[in-house]
């Protein structure tokens, strides 16, 4: 993977009466900018206990305009986002749970939908579960049939980050890290990771990845949040329009594994280079859509995908600095999961819109390269932005 690029006071006075007056004011200076900085921090509150027993926490990022962002520090999960609709009115656009015992239930272990998880060491599929580098073969944990998915057994979305709190001009942050040591699910070099999450004031929730080894290894992040823009008005995405600026995708085979065909778009139904919706031509695409696309742009920031909602007219604008985005319809959810408030999460339920380096990258020597060796810093940033269209 390519490698780039986050008062003095003095005062005096005639007498000890001017003295004490300045100290006062100070301090009182000083306790007013305390209570500025705390307000101005994320929250937090406690978010149950894993099934190893480790308690964890969600924390909530606020904005000036009132959307909010919630984050638990168990897999670095995006449990909600509260953003506005055409008449102002703030909706929960991300499918969850209420509690870390809903991310952990035999019935979510059993399908792993990795609901907002945190995606790593390398997001999406690798072949078999093999591959080689500088002329040495690592044998990755199996979890999706033969294939590695999203990490393996145990990914990073199973795990306990160590969070960080903070704010800035651009919002509030959350800083989530985590060292994945050497061997960990058969990847090789102990990985020192960390993702920042920023809701800016202009209602965009922007994800800061950060990633160092100390032996070559292959890395792939992203975050695998489920949208409906409908806040609850419609029980799937199938009316949501996507664009996608991509005239390429991703040729699978039954396994979903890339068979190396970069194909064109062009009068097929993976063709949203102008906005078609979901449920237009689903039919067409065997299982639904779970694919990657080639972006049109493979450098700097770029645009990633437009998602509109008629129903409540909540825009979703993606950009990154990765070459894919992952389109998946959430077409393995079946009704057995129920997420917040009780809401049954059935076939269709959302959409995924993951940036990423494509599947199976490792073992695909014309894809672009998802190595990262010593002495490189791998630093990628994708922006989800939310807009409203009347």
């Amino acid at each position: 993977m390519s490698c780039s690029g986050l008062l003095a006071l003095a005062a005096c006075g005639a007498n000890n009466t001017a003295t004490d007056k300045t100290t006062t004011d100070a301090a009182a200076t000083a306790t007013a900018d305390s209570t500025q900085t705390t307000a101005a921090m994320p929250t937090s509150a406690a978010f149950g206990k894993t099934t190893a027993g480790t308690e964890v926490q969600l924390f909530t990022l606020t904005n000036a305009s009132g959307a909010k962002a919630t984050i638990s520090n168990f897999g670095g999960t995006l449990t909600s986002l509260l953003v506005p609709d055409k008449d102002g009115k703030l909706g929960d656009v991300i499918l969850g749970f209420d509690n870390v015992s809903g991310y952990q239930s035999p019935e979510f272990r059993k399908s792993n939908p990795y609901f907002g998880a945190l995606i790593g060491r390398y997001g999406n599929r690798i072949a078999k579960g093999k591959f080689t580098l500088d002329g040495k073969t690592y044998t990755l944990a199996t979890n999706n049939g033969a294939n590695t998915l999203h990490g393996g057994k145990v990914g990073f979305d199973q795990v306990v980050w160590t969070a960080e709190p903070g704010a800035s001009a651009e919002g509030q942050s959350l800083k989530l890290t985590y060292l994945s040591k050497d061997g960990e699910e058969g990847y090789p070099g102990n990985l020192n990771v960390a993702v920042v999450y920023t809701l800016t004031n202009d209602n965009a929730l922007k994800i800061d990845y950060t990633a160092t080894t100390d032996k070559a290894t292959v890395v792939n992040l992203t975050n695998h949040a489920y949208f409906n823009l409908s806040h609850g008005t419609s029980k799937d995405i199938l009316a949501h329009e996507v664009t996608l600026p991509a005239d390429r995708y991703n040729v699978v085979d039954a396994g979903l594994i890339p068979t190396g065909e970069l194909r064109p778009v062009a009068g097929t139904p993976f063709d949203f280079t102008t906005p078609h919706a979901i449920g237009e031509r689903i039919a067409q695409v065997p299982g639904g859509y779970d694919h990657n696309w080639v972006l049109n742009t493979a450098t700097g920031q770029h645009p990633a995908a437009t998602v509109y909602d008629p129903a409540s007219g909540r825009t979703l604008t993606v950009t990154t600095d990765q070459p894919g985005i992952q389109f998946y319809t959430g077409n393995f959810l079946d009704g057995t999961l129920k997420g917040k408030g009780g809401t049954v999460y059935g076939k269709n339920a959302g959409f995924c819109l993951e940036t990423q380096h494509f599947p199976d990258s490792p073992n695909q020597p014309k894809f672009p390269s998802t190595v990262l060796k010593p002495g490189e810093t791998l630093h990628s940033a994708s922006t989800y932005t939310f807009g409203v269209r009347k």
